[in-house]
């Protein structure tokens, strides 16, 4: 499957079951799956929401830090796109599975 292939089911899976924020517990989960299925180290910071992992620096070096927010709304979606929300009163309407996807992006063409 192509990245972008990728990419976009893993947006698509994260706007279908968006969590507010705090509650972003299966949203942690799908990220550190796809991480892990990708080869990149998760660092264990005993987060209970969100995810640290590291690609490379293994050579000494500069560092440079990604991040993404994974939250959702608390908006009821009405789009009738065929990914909308399957959580009632929640919704992913301010980009931030796109935002997340993005990030995975990045990780991956890094590794």
């Amino acid at each position: 499957m192509l990245l972008e292939d990728q990419l976009i089911a893993m947006r698509r899976q994260l706007h279908e079951y968006p969590e507010v924020s705090h509650e972003e517990y299966k949203t942690t989960e799908s990220i550190r799956s796809w991480l892990k299925e990708a080869g990149i180290r998760i660092l264990d910071y005993g987060l209970k929401t969100g995810v640290i992992a590291e690609v490379g620096g293994l050579r000494g070096g500069p560092v440079i830090a990604l991040r993404a927010d994974i939250d959702a709304l608390p908006i009821q979606e009405e789009t009738g796109l065929e990914y909308a929300s399957k959580i009632p009163g929640r919704m992913h309407a301010c980009g931030h599975d796109f935002h997340t996807a993005s990030v995975l992006g990045a990780a991956y063409l890094l590794k």
